[in-house]
């Protein structure tokens, strides 16, 4: 009988192993607000960026394991990297450059020790008047100089070689009056040579 009780309860545990099993995963917690919403159209700024869970997210000190980023449709970034944990919200101070689409991604730390995750689109109309941040080439950092996007833009030639203006002008830069001021001038000389030969044949001939 003993041995029969041992079994039907390494049975039992086993069963029971089994339906908590879905029972866990479902523990994790889940997202109830955020600023902005899923598909929102801001207008005008926030004060922050932010995510609400329906516990209280689990405070890992030292731990990377929280993150709220922002990014435009080219993969740029925004905003200054520091978060700030309030019971179940999770925020960071608002950034957006031009209009345009961006996602706020986010992760947090489930009461079970999981972490959860997901991404919010949503699509920025700013006025005119409205305060735009520059784009970020890398997840910005709490308390380090972010690294802004650089753009390919021309540069002067060197100093110490002659730019190709000056060395021969080009047909565009030239004053479309000057060259018929020097054309009739060309003209004109050559009438005076012609006359000049003719008034000299004639002499000879005379």
């Amino acid at each position: 009988m003993k041995k029969k009780y041992l079994a039907l309860g390494g049975a039992l545990l086993a069963g029971a192993l089994t339906l908590s099993a879905p029972l866990a995963a479902s523990a994790h917690d889940e997202l109830i607000d955020s600023t902005p919403k899923n598909g929102q159209t801001l207008t005008t700024l926030p004060e922050t960026f932010s995510v609400t869970m329906n516990e209280p997210l689990l405070t890992l000190d030292g731990s990377n394991a929280f993150a709220l980023q922002v990014t435009d449709a080219a993969g740029n970034y925004y905003g200054d990297g520091c978060l700030t944990e309030d019971s179940a919200t999770l925020s960071t101070p608002a950034a957006l450059g031009a209009a345009g689409s961006y996602t706020l991604k986010w992760q947090v730390v489930s009461n079970d020790g999981h972490p959860v995750s997901g991404e919010i689109p949503f699509t920025w109309q700013p006025s005119a008047d409205a305060q735009l941040s520059p784009a970020l080439a890398a997840p910005p950092v709490c308390g380090e100089d972010p690294q802004p996007v650089v753009t390919d833009e021309p540069t002067s030639a060197p100093t110490s070689q002659p730019s190709p203006s000056a060395e021969a002008p080009a047909a565009s830069a030239i004053d479309p009056a000057l060259v018929g001021w020097i054309g009739g001038g060309v003209l004109a000389a050559g009438l005076v040579v012609a006359a000049a030969i003719l008034i000299a044949s004639r002499r000879r001939r005379g």
